[in-house]
């Protein structure tokens, strides 16, 4: 293979975590942290579902932040943009208190940091659902530095989200790169695997896997760290 580029999922990828538990973990601190505010709880909390959705959806005529934030204006008016230093102090405070529900694998930041030796651009290709703050947070709790990411996608940047295709051809794009020098490595069979149809290769790491749709991986390259290591040894 003439890999180049190696982009990464995180969550339940390098940072392994139950995802369903850190979802319900962040939209309850979130919901938390407006309630004092004035805000409803059940409303709030569907409104920030209701903006996830958009984003998912998001056809990349806006970024996800202001596809988000035009869907909470939607529910609560102009007044929650006036607000949004209260979920700034959430991310710099209580979301800090999720990293207790992920885990932790020292095989990330090996795995990165040998690649990175072996002259490959590493890409941080996380859902874009999050503000970078978040992101970095998620970063440092896997045990690595934003600065080991020659790109890291948030929803400031994003126009697309997974499976999208077209989130990864922004990718591509950006970078200036072909799908067919790039490897994509997720725990998502459809969010992170769809990345082959455009050409790139793939790996499906099980060790969090995600199958929603209980699809054939047996067509993918799989398994657990130990195995992306020896299917990474074209870096050698």
């Amino acid at each position: 293979m003439n890999i180049k580029t190696v982009l990464f999922d995180l969550d339940g990828t390098l940072l392994p975590m139950d995802q369903d538990n850190f979802a319900k973990a962040y939209i309850g601190g979130l919901v938390k942290t407006a309630v004092p505010a004035g805000y409803d709880h059940k409303t709030m909390a569907d409104a920030i579902m209701a903006g996830t959705a958009a984003m998912v959806k998001n056809t990349g005529e806006q970024t996800n932040e202001t596809v988000f934030w035009n869907v909470l204006c939607s529910v609560f008016g102009e007044k929650v943009l006036l607000d949004t230093h209260i979920f700034d102090e959430f991310y710099r405070t209580d979301f800090q208190k999720i990293k207790d529900i992920c885990g932790f694998t020292p095989r990330a930041n090996d795995i990165v940091k040998h690649l990175k030796q072996h002259g490959m651009q590493i890409v941080l290709a996380t859902n874009p659902l999050f503000p970078r703050i978040a992101t970095e947070s998620r970063i440092q709790w896997a045990g690595l530095d934003a600065s080991d990411f020659a790109m890291i996608t948030t929803y400031e940047s994003s126009r697309f989200c997974k499976p999208n295709p077209d989130y990864y051809r922004d990718i591509l794009q950006t970078l200036d790169v072909s799908a067919e020098e790039c490897l994509m490595v997720g725990n998502d069979a459809a969010e992170d695997m769809i990345a082959s149809e455009l050409g790139m290769s793939v790996f499906l790491l099980t060790d969090c896997l995600i199958n929603r749709n209980n699809a054939d991986i047996s067509k993918y390259p799989h398994g657990g760290f130990d195995d992306l290591q020896a299917f990474c040894r074209f870096g050698e």
